[in-house]
């Protein structure tokens, strides 16, 4: 089994999922676990050596774009109109960079079994 990408796989899905978690409950420490797995998210996709690594940096960077002005707006202006539809986008961008690692795995032909 391989731990670096169980990990990789644990931290992307958990921002998908914290981040729709935020969309059924608005309550400003979800969509702060929704940043920091995202980010950790991000910081474990910079150097992959895989095919589709750039696409899947573009898309987790894209969700770190909407996620970090989504927290300041619900935060600092308390905007939450504005937060939702920013929340609305990282969950996409999540969505896409999930569909690229399904791609990613089924293109890959581990031997160890």
């Amino acid at each position: 089994m391989d731990w670096g990408k169980v990990i990789f796989i644990f931290f992307s899905l958990g921002s998908l999922t914290s981040t729709a978690g935020f969309l059924w409950d608005p309550n400003i420490v979800i969509l702060f676990v929704a940043l920091a797995m995202n980010l950790i998210s991000t910081t474990l996709k910079i150097g992959v050596r895989k095919q589709l690594a750039s696409e899947l940096l573009a898309s987790s960077l894209v969700a770190d774009l909407h996620l970090i002005p989504a927290f300041i707006f619900m935060q600092i202006l308390g905007n939450l109109n504005v937060a939702y539809v920013l929340i609305i986008g990282a969950l996409i961008a999540n969505i896409f960079s999930l569909a690229l690692l399904l791609i990613e795995s089924a293109k890959t032909s581990d031997s160890d079994y």
